[in-house]
Parts: structure tokens; C-alpha cells; sequence
């Protein structure tokens, strides 16, 4: 008999263990989110929740609560059949999630995500700007990076137009991009309209900080601040040559200085990246390069004569603040000089002023150092302002 009774259990205990149960499928694990930055620190444009997937094949949906403060109740926000959830506008204080079986039966919560404003990073507590020929340069302060690495997404660069006149910046700003250097090219502008710009820091989560302050500037026509790229990141770039008489009519056109150009094979120098270390590297075996001093220059008219002897064609590491001249033989009796100063350098780029001595054979890199060209002038000093 009691035999008996043993079987009717052992069947029993088979079959609550069959694919048939009804009992509530396991809770959803591991919930997080990620805010989706609107420009306005304060107010997020939403946020998007995501788990790890419940393994059940009779799961049906997933339950999204929500509540705004952490005294009231958990309510309703929507179910999805994916492990994740967008949920649009300023987000609740507080989240958690559940799973729904074909038979209505609901897990129990995962542990609530908690929206902590807390995780905002700093704002850039500087921002500068350098103008450029269809572009601006805009830098500031890593301080968000350094302080909090570990919650440290990237920055985000927004500009606005701005009145002269009043001053003031325009209303609308719009998203630039964003980058997790410190610096940022605004590209493709059009030279002579002003226009505003700000950063903020973007936490891991999406917290987006305060904003720095606002700077203007405005792109201008001029070789002064001459953009360059390393052969490494875009070899378009990443050439220069200072003269070329195109019309081989002896003279120095405006139309014939300061060539940048990567894919010509007569350039003097090009840029190039070893590591992380940006070098200007001859590349004409009639080009070669000094260091003008070992301390910064204040500008570029500090050259004021080539030195006599130190040039090499082996490739010199570019320095922000530093003179570099070149010694180029273009075949006749006479050499010819330019100069650089460089005035910053990126991860990705470099900008530099230049100068280039008209007059063949004249080492003077002065203004008053050449002799007349096409254009009345001697020494071509482009970016001293």
C-alpha cells in the first residue's frame, strides 16, 4: 500500500517539474539605462532601459514601472517584448521591470534603477577658440575627463549664431558634435558669419553637465592658422609646399604660395604621426628643417634670419609655440627659406603660421628681408596679425 502511495507522488513530483507549470517565470536581471541628452542639463530628451533577456519560451512581455519620487507608488509605463524600453521625456526618478508569461502571470520586480542626477560631471571650466580659413577651432579645459575618468562618455559642442551688433548669442543652438578629446574643428563654415559655441561633458550613463561658458568667433580667408592632418589620418592633408611658380614667369604670385596638398609628390614637407607624437618630415630631398631655438617664439616675426647651418631632412617632432626653418635648393645658385610656427597641435592635427622669403639666396625672414615680388611685396608673412 505504501508502495502505492510513493508512486502517486514520484508522478505527482514528475509532473510539476514538466513544461507545462504555470508558475511565474524568473524576474528580469541586471536593468540599467541610458539617458539621451537634449542640450538642456536639467531636462533629458528621455531614457532608454535595457536587461538581460529572461529565458522562458512561454514569456510573453516584459512590464515597465516607473514613479517619479521615491515615496510614491511604482506605476505602469508600457510593455515590450524586447529587452529594452525607450521612454520618451524627462525620465521618472526610479524604474524596475517584470516579466509576463503566456498564462498572465507577472515575475517578480527587478531591483529598481535609480536615475541619480548625482552621476552629472563637471562643466569645461574654460573654452577658447582659434579662427580658420571655413572653420573654427574650438578647445577647453579636459578638467570632466580628468576628475571622473571612469564616468567620462565624451563632450558634446553646440553653436548658435551671434550678433555683432548687440552682442549677444542666438536662441537656437544646435548640436556641432561631439568628441571625447578637448578639442573640436567646426568645418565647412562660411567665412565672415560669427557664430557662437558651447560644451558640455556626457557621463557614461548620458548625464549631460552644465555647459561651459560661450565664446564667439568667426572663420576668415587666410593663410595665417594653417590646418593640417597627419599622412596617418587624412593623407589629403597632409602635404604643404611653400612656392611654386606656376606661370614660371619669375615672380611670386598670391596663387603661388602655400600649397596644402597631400597627393602631389613635390611637396616640401608633410605631416605624420608616430604613436602619438605629430612630426613635420621633409619630404623634397631639396627640403630640410632646423628648430629655431629650443623655447617658444612669441610670434612668427621672431625669425628674424635663418640660421646658417643645422638643417636636416630627417623628420622633427611639431611643438606648440616653436619656430622651425626650412632651407629648400630648388636647382640654381640660390636657396630659398621659409618658416613655421607652430600654434597648436591635436591628436589629429596641427596648425601653424608661415613665411616664406621671396628674394632667392636671402636668409632674412624679417618684413623687411626680401625684394619686391609680382605683388609689390618681399616677404610673405602669412599670420602674423
Amino acid at each position: 500500500m505504501k508502495q502505492a502511495v510513493y508512486l502517486i507522488g514520484a508522478i505527482m513530483l514528475g509532473a510539476t517539474g514538466c513544461g507545462d507549470s504555470t508558475a511565474p517565470t524568473d524576474r528580469p536581471e541586471n536593468l540599467w539605462y541610458q539617458l539621451e541628452p537634449s542640450g538642456d542639463p536639467l531636462r533629458p530628451q528621455g531614457v532608454i532601459l535595457r536587461w538581460d533577456p529572461v529565458v522562458d519560451a512561454k514569456l510573453e512581455v516584459y512590464n515597465v514601472y516607473g514613479r517619479l519620487q521615491g515615496s510614491n507608488q511604482f506605476d505602469l509605463r508600457g510593455s515590450t517584448t524586447s529587452p529594452s524600453f525607450h521612454d520618451n521625456g524627462e525620465p521618472d526618478l526610479e524604474y524596475r521591470v517584470s516579466a509576463v508569461n503566456a498564462d498572465g502571470e507577472e515575475s517578480a520586480f527587478s531591483d529598481a534603477v535609480l536615475i541619480d542626477e548625482r552621476l552629472r560631471l563637471e562643466a569645461p571650466e574654460s573654452i577658447g577658440s582659434v579662427s580658420l580659413d571655413g572653420a573654427i577651432l574650438v578647445t577647453w579645459a579636459d578638467n570632466a575627463f580628468l576628475n571622473e575618468s571612469d564616468g567620462f562618455n565624451d563632450y558634446r559642442v553646440y553653436s548658435t549664431s551671434y550678433d555683432l551688433d548687440i552682442p549677444e548669442c542666438g536662441g537656437v543652438w544646435t548640436l556641432e558634435g561631439t568628441t571625447v578629446a578637448p578639442e573640436f574643428i567646426a568645418s565647412a563654415l562660411t567665412n565672415g558669419v560669427p557664430l557662437c559655441f558651447g560644451v558640455s561633458a556626457e557621463s557614461v550613463e548620458g548625464w549631460e553637465s552644465l555647459w561651459s561658458d560661450s565664446i564667439h568667433d568667426t572663420p576668415r580667408p587666410d593663410a595665417s592658422n594653417v590646418l593640417m592632418t597627419p599622412l596617418q589620418v587624412d593623407p589629403l592633408f597632409s602635404g604643404f609646399r611653400f612656392f611654386q611658380d606656376l606661370n614660371t614667369d619669375g615672380f611670386v604670385d598670391d596663387n603661388e604660395l602655400g600649397f596644402v596638398r597631400g597627393d602631389r609628390t613635390d611637396n616640401d614637407f608633410r605631416i605624420s604621426l608616430v604613436g602619438s607624437t605629430v612630426f613635420i618630415e621633409p619630404v623634397r630631398t631639396e627640403a630640410r628643417v632646423a628648430l629655431y631655438g629650443t623655447v617658444a617664439i612669441d610670434d612668427l616675426t621672431s625669425i628674424d634670419v635663418a640660421p646658417v647651418s643645422g638643417y636636416s631632412t630627417v623628420a622633427i617632432s611639431a611643438e606648440p609655440g616653436l619656430g622651425y626653418v626650412f632651407e629648400i635648393d630648388e636647382g640654381d645658385e640660390f636657396l630659398r627659406f621659409g618658416a613655421l610656427r607652430v600654434t597648436h597641435v591635436g591628436q589629429q592635427f596641427i596648425i601653424f603660421d608661415w613665411s616664406y622669403q621671396t628674394d632667392p639666396g636671402n636668409p632674412e625672414l624679417s618684413v623687411r628681408g626680401g625684394l619686391p615680388t609680382a605683388g609689390g611685396k618681399g616677404l610673405v608673412v602669412k599670420g602674423h596679425k
